[in-house]
């Protein structure tokens, strides 16, 4: 437990990552506001050696069954990336991935349906260099684009196996063309339900024919895989037209090519998207309300400026993130704990906050399910339903019972740390009232935590036994308020 000395950071750190570990704020204590966004915008400076400390003395634990195997096992997988938010030290690349996870909606479930449990962690959670014929699950997909070429993630997506299956691309033939992927490029992905006809959604639909899976590789030494293939054979060749232009000179028509030259109808049409007005506005006001705030309108200024940086750049996601980042509503100390933190970043931020010594990350999964997430599983391609809709008496006691099992674990330490700070009930609280950092608690709240800290005790002393007794009490309740859910 310690703190950060300069508000504009603290803020930095809860949106661009999930909060700070010690060592985290060491690093970030001694940078300027400016400095610290460079450093987290410019991640590939650092080393990517998070998973190397897994099982590690020192590191939050995993728990195994057998061999950990987070390409093959979902739950693995689902410890992995929780391990990895607890202690990666590039924690944008993991905040822009849980983002793109989200934008880009694809549920493990359905795809373990069609292709089996194993095959399903596989093309969600897989490293190429863990798989034995190099799949990149979607996960790494988004980790390795999180601020690259807006327009280069799109064709990835497109091309990704686990989206293939997800909105049945696999399926898509001339025959019968497939609609689901064509609809939601362009309803949830670039520009927005009002920017488009439903004849729009045919001929996207035709674009995307023959963008199918293959399966090529040998089953008996792991090589066997699904993966994308382009099959001309079953392209629809004609003309595609739109309502909104498709080329620079204005044509709203993807005229007819050859099928062998038919794939270049999708990377035209992904252009389109990606050039259209509306897509850094629709997908800026997404940014916006996970990075700044869920509360009132979003400033259609923010959303000029970040349109302008986006084509300014040829679509770098990068250099929208630096201009949100940078941006005077970002700073605005209004916008401060003005958004309702998911349940991954509730988890992973009390972890950092109050400790992990001898817990696993697998004893956070069931309560992040009860909390309403499941990683690698949102409920359907519209992600999941985000702001107040966290918030049920169910979740919000699954919350406040993840923060007392933690506190209850860290009981011991957590009475150590505060020994400094313990000379009253009221240093103790604002001790931990730092440490846990929450927008300004009411005289209300305040004074009953401090009654619970003097409940039951004739003379306060800070004495290790009072302190076990009531620190991670303490942190259990100030974990447990409305204010601490918001980041």
């Amino acid at each position: 437990m310690a703190f950060v000395l300069d508000p504009k950071i603290e803020h930095l750190l809860r949106r661009t990552g999930f909060g700070a570990r010690q060592d985290e704020l060491d690093v970030y204590r001694a940078e300027s506001f400016t400095g610290a966004v460079a450093r987290l915008l410019d991640y590939e400076r650092v080393p990517d050696d998070v998973d190397e400390k897994i099982g590690q003395p020192g590191y939050v634990g995993i728990t195994t069954r057998g061999q950990f195997a987070p390409a093959m096992v979902i739950t693995d997988a689902r410890q992995r990336w929780l391990f990895r938010l607890v202690h990666t030290n590039r924690p944008l690349q993991e905040k822009m991935a849980l983002f793109w996870h989200n934008h880009f909606a694809t549920g493990y479930s359905k795809i373990a349906g069609l292709v089996g449990t194993m095959e399903a962690a596989r093309y969600m959670a897989a490293k190429p260099s863990e798989d034995p014929a190099g799949v990149r699950g979607q996960l790494e997909l988004f980790r390795d684009m999180a601020l690259g070429n807006f327009k280069d993630l799109l064709v990835a997506v497109a091309k990704d196996t686990a989206m293939l299956f997800w909105l049945d691309g696999y399926t898509n033939t001339r025959a019968r063309p497939q609609e689901n992927f064509g609809r939601e490029i362009m309803e949830l992905f670039t520009f927005g339900v009002k920017h488009y006809t439903e004849p729009d959604v045919y001929a996207a639909a035709r674009v995307f024919t023959g963008w199918n899976l293959a399966r090529p590789g040998n089953a008996s030494d792991g090589t066997q895989r699904y993966q994308f293939v382009y099959n001309a054979n079953q392209h629809e060749t004609g003309d595609k037209t739109f309502s909104f232009p498709i080329y620079a000179d204005g044509s709203k028509t993807i005229r007819s090519r050859s099928a062998a030259e038919g794939m270049q109808d999708g990377l035209d049409f992904i252009e389109a998207l990606a050039a259209h007005p509306e897509t850094p506005r629709y997908v800026g006001a997404k940014l916006y309300r996970f990075f700044v705030s869920e509360t009132g309108d979003v400033p259609p200024g923010f959303l000029d400026r970040i349109s302008a940086a986006y084509f300014r750049s040829g679509y770098s996601i990068k250099a929208v993130m630096r201009e949100l980042l940078l941006s005077p509503e970002f700073t605005d100390s209004s916008n401060m704990f003005t958004r309702f933190g998911w349940p991954v970043e509730f988890v992973v931020r009390a972890m950092k906050d109050i400790g992990w010594s001898g817990f696993s990350v697998n004893d956070a999964l069931t309560p992040l399910s009860n909390m309403g997430q499941n990683l690698f599983d949102p409920p359907d391609v519209a992600g999941w339903d985000l702001g107040r809709s966290w918030f049920s008496t169910g979740s919000m006691l699954a919350r406040m019972n993840f923060a007392a099992a933690l506190a209850g674990n860290q009981k011991f330490n957590l009475a150590t740390a505060a020994k400094a700070h313990a000379t009253s009930p009221e240093a103790l609280l604002a001790f931990v009232l730092d440490a846990l950092k929450t927008p300004e608690l009411d005289a209300d709240t305040r004074s009953a935590l401090a009654t619970y800290l003097r409940a039951n005790v004739t003379t306060w002393t800070g004495s290790g036994t009072q302190l076990q007794a009531k620190v991670s009490g303490l942190i259990h309740l100030v974990a447990g308020t409305p204010e601490y859910q918001f980041v």
